[in-house]
């Protein structure tokens, strides 16, 4: 089955996928800092990476599936939501650090959940 996909959704899994990285890469360093707020937050980047993850999963495999179950379709849509929910979430959890690198995953963060926030039934369709 060919994957054809939108322009935007697209994006979207591409910058679901770059959330997911930079995620993992700041929980590596958080471990490494062995305090309860760096550890607290470790769950919380681990959380977030894993949803970024499942929703770009889940947008690949709704693409096949688009023009056959619009169930399938509405189920990526509120899995965008939940990513968007938990990114925003997040990102607040990382401002609050005051840190640089935490503000640029904040960013990202943020940035994610814009593009989850625009997948619509429409926004998946193929061009």
């Amino acid at each position: 089955m060919t994957r054809q996909m939108s322009a935007e959704m697209q994006q979207c899994i591409e910058t679901c996928n770059k959330c997911h990285d930079m995620c993992e890469q700041m929980l590596s360093r958080c471990m490494e800092i062995h305090s309860e707020p760096a550890m607290q937050m470790s769950m919380m980047m681990m959380s977030c990476a894993d949803m970024c993850r499942m929703c770009a999963d889940m947008m690949m495999r709704c693409s096949s599936m688009a023009k056959v179950s619009s169930d399938m379709v509405q189920m990526c849509v509120r899995m965008c939501g939940m990513c968007a929910d938990m990114c925003e979430m997040s990102a607040e959890a990382c401002r609050r650090m005051e840190s640089r690198e935490m503000s640029e995953l904040a960013d990202m963060m943020t940035r994610c959940a814009g593009m989850c926030r625009q997948m619509t039934p429409q926004a998946m369709q193929p061009a």
